[in-house]
């Protein structure tokens, strides 16, 4: 029997998971400013209808079929969900692959617990189906946007999902092995924010660059956002609700290091803003405001794996890596790789979510996570504590990520272009125009009639 203390502990556990969904949905339009603000007046209702329609479309497939094939065996007793609603659907034991249970949230076992449990899952989903969103903005054809949502919602996310919170195969490898805890990911460093850049990156490689961003010589053109004020409001809403993605991931506000992986957060955006700053007027003179912005992403998707097995001085150190790694990778992505990327989801995402998954391997402390994927005796511990196992699974997370995830958004992408009539990029006389009237029907900014840059 509980007392009543513990049935009180385990109600208060699940608002504050519902609480932190409802932040991390708010998230959404802090992207949604974000990548319409970077992008050009034309496109602009384009822009925002894709985040903005992003969430129901990874809702619905989420919802039907890519929720139980992520979470159908997870249970955590913090918030009430003390049996898991299915089990395994492919592999057993230590080697398992998909889930099952849950189906349309139908059926025995579905409880308060689980569906506040669902709602804060969905919420990490859509934030992975959103970032090709800025990466692929002002040429990706509606119809096949929306394709991508279902798809993302109900296969693409739930994979790696299952394999590492859902306590897939990848999450018990090295216990599996011999070698201690697996793969560790507080709040989706690599779950989530990597997961969603290599789609970002396939689909910038199918789709092609924007007409004119490269001259003939080959040399990227500066395309400007129209609205940097809008950008910038953005991100501070993103920052909000970070708070939500990653301090909520205790799953309980009765585990008060809730408190340091809240602190952390904003220690790492804050340095990486700074350092954004700082080196983006090394590198060209200006302090450019669409830098900081991306900085202080940077630093936010970097510590979102490391954030609660972390001090708080490695949280400074990873927020302002991660702004040059971010600048840097900018760079590189459009003139080495010659993608074009409009927001910089590539570099931010991408590049730091994988920098992310490998600071756990470095900067862990010991201090926190024990028990971790139910192998840990002890806390997490990298490099900075002489444990150089746990680098290894991170670096192995990693290299599942760009082996096997990416290769499947870059298949997808690849079989939509060709099974779509016309493929899925924008007619070349719409881009031109811009997509808002011939795709969405309406102009974000009628007033300025054919004088809209």
């Amino acid at each position: 029997m509980q007392s009543e203390v513990q049935i009180l502990g385990t109600q208060v556990n699940l608002l504050w998971v519902v609480l932190g969904a409802a932040m991390v949905i708010f998230m959404q339009a802090g992207f949604a400013l974000v990548e319409t603000g970077f992008c050009r007046a034309k496109h602009a209702a384009h822009v925002v209808s894709t985040n903005f329609a992003i969430f129901g479309l990874g809702f619905v497939g989420f919802f039907f079929i890519g929720f139980p094939l992520a979470f159908g065996g997870f249970s955590y007793s913090a918030f009430g969900l003390d049996q898991p609603i299915g089990d395994a659907l492919l592999g057993s034991g230590n080697w398992i692959f998909l889930f099952k249970g849950g189906w349309a949230l139908s059926g025995g076992g579905i409880t308060p617990a689980l569906l506040g449990f669902f709602l804060y899952m969905v919420a990490f989903m859509d934030t992975v189906a959103t970032i090709p969103t800025g990466s692929m903005a002002e040429r990706w054809k509606w119809s096949s946007f929306t394709i991508w949502g279902v798809f993302c919602g109900a296969i693409y996310y739930p994979l790696f999902a299952a394999w590492t919170w859902g306590g897939g195969w990848l999450a018990k490898t090295w216990d599996t092995m011999g070698l201690g805890a697996g793969y560790v990911d507080f709040a989706g460093s690599g779950v989530v924010h990597m997961v969603g850049g290599v789609a970002a990156l396939a689909g910038a490689i199918v789709l092609g660059p924007r007409i004119g961003k490269f001259g003939a010589d080959g040399k990227p053109r500066a395309i400007p956002g129209h609205h940097i004020p809008m950008a910038m409001l953005g991100t501070f809403i993103l920052l909000f609700g970070w708070f939500g993605f990653n301090a909520a991931s205790t799953f309980a506000a009765t585990d008060v290091q809730f408190a340091t992986v809240a602190t952390n957060t904003a220690i790492a955006g804050a340095f990486g803003a700074v350092a954004g700053m700082l080196w983006i007027t090394r590198r060209t003179g200006k302090p450019d405001p669409g830098m900081m912005a991306n900085g202080m992403l940077a630093g936010l998707v970097a510590i979102t794996a490391p954030c609660a097995f972390v001090a708080p001085w490695a949280a400074a150190v990873i927020g302002c890596i991660a702004a040059v790694l971010a600048i840097e990778t900018v760079f590189i992505v459009e003139r080495k790789l010659k993608l074009d990327d409009p927001v910089g989801a590539i570099a931010v995402h991408g590049m730091n979510g994988l920098f992310g998954v490998l600071a756990v391997g470095i900067f862990a402390n010991g201090s926190y996570g024990a028990g971790w994927n139910g192998s840990a005796s002890k806390g997490v511990e990298g490099i900075i504590k002489g444990d150089w196992g746990q680098l290894g699974a991170q670096a192995l997370g990693a290299a599942v990520i760009l082996l096997v995830i990416f290769p499947i958004a870059l298949g997808f992408f690849k079989l939509q272009n060709k099974l779509t009539k016309g493929g899925i990029r924008s007619a070349e006389e719409d881009e031109i125009q811009g997509l808002d009237l011939p795709e969405m029907g309406v102009l974000a900014y009628p007033e300025f009639g054919s004088n809209r840059l």
